[in-house]
């Protein structure tokens, strides 16, 4: 739903007396129209010097910049936090309870830095990530990019750049945003990070975990990884039908080497054999990678644990190469292969990094009906593909 505005005062009244507070709750995403929204809103109501409450997944990066001035020029002091309406009035004010437990996420880090006074409740999360183009956000590794979309990223970048000094900000929030490919979950800014990029300024909150979902150990050489742009396909794994996606591995943004899914026939009509092959490079420093502990795949919130069937060095001076396999319902991917933004996330674990990495559904509605024919025709012999090509040398 597109960001709401409304003027609250703290309630049940007689738990505050004379001290209850007023503020502003802003919820919602932030779209082209939030800020002349907000601009009509602050000509029917006095908000001069208010706090304003941001519960926002964030959105349009003109819209909140253009929102984030429009606070400054009132004078707004900002925090995070949501509105629970108490269904109750008194002379005529909405009477409400402030949670500081919310989320500020995306370009509401950016709305945040607007107030001439910061404050974020300790139990509050400001998670930021690159901006990317709205229309290619759910499955961005598999569709297209033309020279004037890099340059609409650019431009957007250099107006984010300049807004962030204008407001007093430090450099290093835009870096670390700019770090965190869509792909990967957002990354979350601990204590001593909103105060140093100076996203908070008002008191010192108790200190609380990142809760960062990535561990930014250096495994990244600078190499890229290829990355394929056209989505799920139809493929063959050892002469059997099976579905392909290919995907860049990396760690808050620094590439770490590659992977790929691959899902083929598994008993008829009741599940399917889901593989995962991994490459990953050698660090800086050439050293190998820790072998991989934990593989699982999650699809609308039901984790697959697969299992790790090799994970060792290629050779002396190569990375590591790894393989997992497991079994996922039928019913569990016909939910992923549903339009809309529907996507999996593959989560792994090592000694010495975890990755995240979601995936979205280009093109699996198209293939998998004849993956399905195909399993259904011809049921596949009871082996394991993964464990195959480990004995192999994968």
């Amino acid at each position: 739903m597109p960001m709401q505005f409304e003027v609250w005062t703290e309630g049940p009244a007689q738990a505050c007396g004379n001290t209850c507070r007023t503020w502003v709750s802003a919820s919602g995403a932030i779209t082209a129209d939030t800020p002349r929204d907000f601009e009509a809103f602050a000509k029917r109501n006095k908000l001069d010097g208010f706090t304003i409450a941001l519960d926002s997944d964030g959105g349009s990066v003109l819209g909140a910049l253009a929102l984030g001035r429009s606070i400054r020029k009132l004078g707004m002091t900002t925090t995070v936090g949501k509105t629970i309406d108490l269904n109750a009035a008194d002379g005529g004010r909405k009477r409400a309870k402030f949670q500081p437990r919310a989320y500020c996420e995306s370009m509401c880090a950016f709305v945040l830095l607007a107030g001439i006074e910061r404050r974020v409740p300790a139990e509050a999360r400001v998670m930021v990530h690159q901006i990317w183009l709205g229309d290619r956000r759910d499955d961005p590794t598999a569709a297209n990019y033309s020279a004037e979309d890099l340059v609409v990223v650019q431009r957007d970048i250099g107006r984010l750049a300049r807004y962030t000094v204008e407001m007093g900000g430090g450099v290093d929030l835009l870096e670390i945003a700019l770090k965190i490919p869509p792909w990967e979950p957002m990354r979350m800014l601990s204590r001593d990070e909103l105060r140093t990029m100076k996203v908070e300024t008002a008191g010192d909150a108790p200190e609380v975990n990142s809760g960062t979902a990535t561990n930014s150990a250096a495994l990244a050489n600078g190499a890229r990884a290829a990355v394929n742009g056209h989505g799920w396909a139809m493929l063959s794994v050892e002469g059997r039908p099976a579905l392909g996606r290919s995907h860049p591995l990396t760690v808050e943004g620094d590439d770490v080497g590659t992977f790929e899914l691959n899902i083929a026939c598994g008993e008829a009509g009741r599940d399917y054999i889901v593989t995962y092959v991994e490459q990953r490079r050698t660090d800086d420093m050439g050293r190998t990678p820790s072998a991989l502990s934990e593989v699982e795949i999650s699809i609308g919130g039901k984790p697959v644990q697969l299992k790790v069937v090799a994970s060792r060095a290629r050779d002396k001076s190569s990375g590591l190469s790894s393989i997992a396999s497991g079994r996922i319902p039928v019913e569990m991917l016909k939910m992923f292969a549903d339009p809309g933004s529907r996507s999996l996330m593959v989560e792994t674990a090592s000694d010495d990094a975890v990755t995240a990495i979601r995936i979205g559904n280009a093109g699996i509605a198209r293939v998998l009906p004849a993956l399905a024919a195909s399993c259904a025709a011809a049921p596949p012999a009871i082996r394991n593909s993964a464990r195959t090509a480990a004995r192999q040398g994968g």
